[in-house]
């Protein structure tokens, strides 16, 4: 609006003063200001006011002081006078006759046929014609921007452009606001104002006279403006009105500004006001400018920022006056004020010099470091973002700005790295050979000063692991990863070209950091000060483990082993997401060559001095945290992943001929594997995922040291009542030495109470601090096998085994085997070590006799025993995989020209056969050891199993318990062991208390059919006398069907069997049958069928004692047809002793009659126990 240039606006002190109503400051106005603001403070003067008060009735007699020496205050007072409500009723009247005619220009009420023209009207009108005259003129734009349906127009308007009569038409125009408000909406009549020329000195005339509809105008302006203002004629006047309106209200600027973002409309509008905006307090940091682009284009609503980068990509397009010209110079403004003055050679439109004028390279000043940081990041989003051009001395001067020294400080670092992403995001920004070596130079710089900047910003992600980062991705060709790295480093999204790397990639790769440079400087590279997840940004590892990656260390001989055991002896919580994948990339580097064609090309393990070095808590001049929890659990995470990787990649290695070496088993012994992983739980959230990893390495390698006992055992030890029964201890420090305690141990029982006192205190203490006490506890374990020992003792000290078992496993089982071995004076005890234990876990058994009638101690072994048992396991599946591979490549070898296709697999078939034979024997030998100690001593029997009241007899039921649900577990483990046991068979004595005892027994039904298939008489015997006891415990409908198939073997074997051959099968074998009938009633006929069979076949055979036989034989006959009839009450006691007493009488007589009155007795057996069933 160019044409009211030379028209008075008000200024912000009138609108302030207008706004407070301070008469004070109006006073000190000039005639010409307050010539603008009489409509308001006429009416103010006139009209009738809501303050009552006495300050305000002062304030009006000087309001009226002041208006008394001004002319033109008649004419308003004049116009005031006017009757307002006829002229609204004619207005309204006018309005609807020019809807009904369709807005066309035709007779007016308001005003009767011109004479002359518009502005010579108004001049020889009274107050009321002229107050008609505006309010139609003023009418007809309004109808008229109703009408148009948002398309813009420029009203020619005699009245309001005559100069001459400006000031009496805005008096006009703000006295018919004031009086029909609600004919002329203030917002209306400014929107209307827009399309006349002169409309902004109006619109400003008409708000300042209306202070209070500041906020309402500006927001229905803006509302109703365009998305992008500098587009149309329309939208760039109503941004230089909005813009008037905020330079006499320079208060509310910013919240307009916040308006146009809050509605998305007129961006030109947001970025004019900010160039307007002068703060009272200077920032020295980042202009305003650069804050509010910066936060459109860079925020986080997607909305704001399509639609501002909208008006940067059509704003390019128009001439420089616009504003975004206005707002790029601005910038390249605050660009050159803080470029180093050697390299700020001129204003910015001047002429370009050449580079080497501005080759010296003086720092850029430490307080401009951070306000180029924001400037390098606003153009990264005007170019990446809202896809500005620059202009060629935009990117001189940004070129200039980028290779720029910055002082060392962490924001130096920033400021460093910023220019390094915005090189790589905008590579055309160097497009000369000068400006290329410009930038060669900076980098070398970059590179030569990076240890300085780390050192002295003390700052642990530098900008020389970007380098070394951007380098390795350039010779990997990774260049997605040198995108995805950028835009991290810059805050924002970028789309950049792969194929725009190109020059950049070749400057790095051939001419910078060649690969062999990239290996040799990250060697040298310092490693991380106690690296964790705190410590964001790019850092040395993650260098390293793209190397490591590409393989460049392998390739280049250059060792990393040192530099990786560094960092992680230097590592804290929480643990950095890093550390695991440099971990198993650098297990990958060792085990698998760069090439095939160098297969030695491998890096270096670890030593196993330095893991030792860590575990021992030694320094040794490495680092003062060497010994932290989370270097020791990472060095664990790194052997048992190493040690998974030799296994997993055996076969690999054997056709390479490579046989890397594997950690010893001294090593491994010596590291606290479960107290780490102990300490690990309790640190799962700073550990991240290590936890869970390390378990799962341990259920692979070390399945004796995950077994569910353990971690139940564990709760009950780490669980709230033991931390309540810690909190009696009035402090930390240990009341009784080992020595003390060994002392008590070897007086027992004399010493049994002071004995007891001590372990009960000790059953206070965490599990860490009882590990001192571990050998004195285990050596005199064999001390409390003899007799007047008092049974709490050897319970307590049960207790304290478990609690050590949480933290020292492994070492505490070695000691308990070797303190538990019989004490035979004449020889000499052998000392094992674990691995002895893993090859052979049956010595767990081997110990003295005693234990296995003490139940605290027998705990102990059964528990050391079965987790041997899996050790065992998983020691030989290792060592078949470590030379199995070995072996079968050598075997094929030996075996070339030979002509036998098939013979080099045969040794691995074998192998792994033998592997689980040795592995079925050890545990059948367990179970068969363990089941015979179950069985009594002639001294101990007393009744069945040892069934008898004294001590000895109850601590045998109490073992026989323990051994029970051990074998139950493994049966479940491992259902062949079952079978295999059974097979074998044992004393059938045990019978009641294995069919009892364990539970999982019953999966013996599914196996006895085979078992009663066998040659042997013997297994066939066990196989029903077996099922006579499962059918009492689990009468199911397949124990009935296996019962009956049982009978029916008899059957077939009664025909079959030898006379010698049939007594020792029927005599144990005819009791089972009362067991059957018992179980299953629908059995007892097939049953009484086969009693009768055998009795015929025996009697059969007994030719001498026919006279006796025959009667037999009759009264089997009858027992099978009218069992009911045989029991009498009250005689069936002496009935069935008849029988028994005749095989006595006869007990040097033929077997066949022996056997003949064991039928006979089998039957009154099961006539009993159906009639007591009844």
């Amino acid at each position: 609006m160019s044409e009211s240039a030379g028209l008075q606006f008000v200024s912000p002190y009138a609108f302030e003063a207008m706004q407070k109503v301070d008469v004070v400051r109006l006073a000190a106005l000039s005639d010409p200001e307050l010539r603008l603001l009489l409509p308001c403070l006429v009416r103010m003067a006139l009209c009738a006011p809501a303050d009552q008060s006495q300050s305000w009735a002062q304030d009006k007699k000087l309001i009226l002081r002041l208006l008394s020496g001004v002319e033109a205050v008649n004419s308003i007072v004049a116009l005031l006078s006017v009757d307002f409500h006829a002229l609204e009723q004619d207005a309204r009247k006018e309005q609807q006759l020019r809807h009904k005619a369709g807005g066309s220009n035709g007779e007016s009420i308001l005003v009767s046929q011109l004479q002359h023209g518009l502005t010579l009207e108004f001049e020889h009108s009274d107050p009321l014609r002229r107050l008609r005259l505006a309010l139609s003129e003023l009418l007809a734009i309004m109808n008229k921007v109703a009408d148009s349906n948002g398309e813009w127009f420029l009203k020619s308007s005699e009245l309001f452009e005559s100069p001459v009569y400006l000031e009496e038409v805005a008096d006009v125009l703000c006295i018919l606001q004031a009086e029909l408000p609600s004919l002329l909406p203030i917002i209306d009549v400014a929107e209307a104002l827009l399309h006349v020329r002169n409309g902004d000195w109006f619109l400003c005339l008409l708000v300042a006279n209306v202070p209070d509809s500041f906020n309402e105008v500006c927001r229905g302006l803006i509302k109703n403006g365009e998305r992008q203002d500098e587009e149309s004629m329309g939208g760039r006047r109503r941004t230089e009105a909005l813009r008037q309106l905020c330079q006499m209200n320079p208060s509310q600027a910013l919240n307009i500004r916040a308006m146009v973002v809050e509605e998305c409309h007129l961006p030109g509008l947001g970025v004019a006001l900010t160039l307007d905006y002068k703060p009272d307090t200077a920032d020295d940091a980042v202009s305003p400018l650069v804050s509010y682009v910066s936060g459109l284009l860079l925020g986080t609503n997607g909305k704001v920022r399509t639609w501002f980068s909208m008006f940067i990509r059509n704003g390019q397009q128009r001439e420089s006056s616009s504003v975004l010209w206005q707002m790029r110079r601005q910038l390249l403004l605050e660009l050159v004020a803080i470029l180093p003055r050697s390299r700020s050679t001129h204003e910015p439109n001047d002429s370009v010099e050449d580079a080497e004028s501005s080759s010296g390279y003086s720092g850029l000043r430490e307080e401009h470091v951070v306000k180029a940081s924001a400037l390098l990041r606003l153009y990264c989003a005007l170019m990446g973002i809202a896809g500005l051009r620059p202009t060629d001395e935009e990117a001189e001067q940004l070129l200039q700005l980028m290779t720029s020294r910055p002082p060392a400080t962490p924001a130096g670092v920033r400021f460093v790295s910023l220019s390094f992403c915005k090189l790589l995001a905008f590579p055309t920004l160097v497009s000369t050979p000068e400006q290329e070596q410009l930038m060669v130079m900076w980098l070398s710089w970059m590179i030569k000063e990076e240890e300085y900047f780390e050192s002295a910003a003390g700052v642990a992600a530098s900008f020389g692991e970007m380098l070394l980062l951007v380098a390795m991705y350039f010779h990997s060709n990774q260049l997605s990863a040198i995108i995805e790295l950028v835009c991290s480093t810059l805050g924002m999204k970028i789309a950049i070209k792969p194929s725009s790397l190109s020059k950049m990639k070749t400057i790095f790769t051939q001419e910078i950091f060649t690969e062999q440079v990239v290996t040799a400087h990250a060697v040298r590279v310092a490693v991380t000060n106690n690296l964790s997840a705190n410590i964001t940004g790019f850092l040395p590892i993650h260098c390293i483990y793209q190397l490591l990656r590409s393989r460049a260390f392998t390739k280049h001989k250059v060792s990393i082993k040192d530099w990786i055991y560094r960092q992680l002896c230097e590592t804290s919580t929480p643990l950095h997401t890093q550390l695991l994948p440099l971990i198993d990339v650098y297990i990958n580097s060792i085990l698998t060559p760069a090439s095939k064609a160098n297969p030695e090309a491998t890096n270096q393990p670890i030593t196993e001095q330095e893991i030792l070095t860590v575990y021992q808590g030694s320094t040794a001049g490495v680092n003062e945290l060497l010994n932290t929890i989370t270097t020791q659990l990472l060095i664990l995470y790194y052997i048992l992943s190493y040690e998974e990787a030799l296994l997993s990649n055996t076969k690999q290695l054997a056709l390479m001929q490579r046989k890397p070496k594997s950690y010893s088993a001294i090593l491994m012994d010596q590291i606290p594997i479960k107290y780490l992983i102990t300490q690990a739980q309790g640190l799962q959230q700073e550990l991240g995922g290590l936890h869970s990893a390390l378990l799962r390495l341990l259920a692979t390698n070390y399945p004796h040291l995950c077994m569910v006992e353990d971690w139940v055992c564990e709760e009950e030890v780490t669980g709230t009542l033991p931390l309540l029964r810690r909190m009696l201890l009035t402090s930390n420090t240990c009341r009784y030495s080992q020595t003390q305690l060994h002392d008590a141990f070897q007086k027992v029982p004399s010493s049994g109470p002071r004995l007891m006192r001590m372990l009960d205190h000790l059953t206070l203490l965490s599990a860490g601090d009882l590990i001192p006490y571990a050998e004195a506890l285990t050596g005199s374990m064999g001390l409390l096998l003899g007799p007047s020992v008092p049974r709490r003792i050897p319970q307590t000290l049960n207790k304290l085994w478990m609690v050590l078992n949480t933290v020292m496993p492994r070492r505490l089982w070695v000691m308990t085997v070797n303190a538990l071995q019989p004490s035979v004076k004449m020889l000499r005890q052998q000392r094992y070590i674990q691995n002895d234990l893993m090859v052979d876990p049956l010595i767990v058994l081997r110990c003295d006799q005693r234990v296995y009638r003490c139940p605290p101690l027998m705990d102990i072994v059964l528990h050391m025993l079965n987790g041997y048992l899996l050790a065992s396991k998983a020691y030989l599946n290792s060592h078949l995989k470590e030379t199995a591979d070995f072996d079968r490549q050598s075997q094929t070898i030996s075996n070339l020209g030979l002509g036998q296709a098939g013979q080099p697999d045969t040794p691995e078939v074998t192998r792994e056969e033998l592997k689980n034979a040795l592995l079925a024997a050890q545990d059948s030998a367990a179970v068969q050891i363990l089941l015979e100690v179950c069985l009594p001593t002639s001294e101990v029997q007393t009744g069945p199993l040892g069934a008898g009241g004294d001590a000895e007899s109850l601590d045998l039921r109490e073992v026989q318990c323990l051994i029970c649900c051990l074998l139950h577990q493994m049966f479940i483990a491992d259902p062949n062991i079952a079978k295999l046991v059974h097979f074998q068979g044992y004393p059938q004595a045990l019978l009641p208390l294995t069919v009892a005892g364990i539970p999982s027994i019953h999966i013996c039904l599914d196996f006895i059919p085979e078992l009663l298939a066998q040659p042997q008489l013997e297994k066939q015997i066990f196989a029903i006398q077996l099922l006579s006891h499962l059918c009492t415990q689990y009468a199911l409908p397949k124990s009935l069907s296996v019962a009956r198939l049982a009978v029916s073997v008899m059957a077939t074997l009664l025909t079959v069997l030898t006379r010698a051959k049939r007594f020792s099968f029927f005599m144990p074998t005819l009791p089972c049958l009362v067991a059957f009938c018992q179980a299953f009633p629908p059995l007892y006929d097939d049953v009484a069928t086969l009693l009768v069979q055998v009795g015929q076949v025996c009697a059969s055979d007994v030719s001498t004692k026919t006279r006796d036989i025959d009667p037999l034989i009759t009264r089997l006959q009858y027992l099978k047809e009218k069992p009911q009839k045989v029991l009498v009450p009250g005689g069936d006691k002496s009935r069935l002793g008849l029988p028994q007493r005749a095989a006595e009488d006869l007990g040097g007589a033929d077997p066949d009659v022996q056997l003949c009155y064991r039928i006979e007795a089998t039957f009154m057996d099961i006539i009993s126990t159906s009639q007591h069933g009844l």
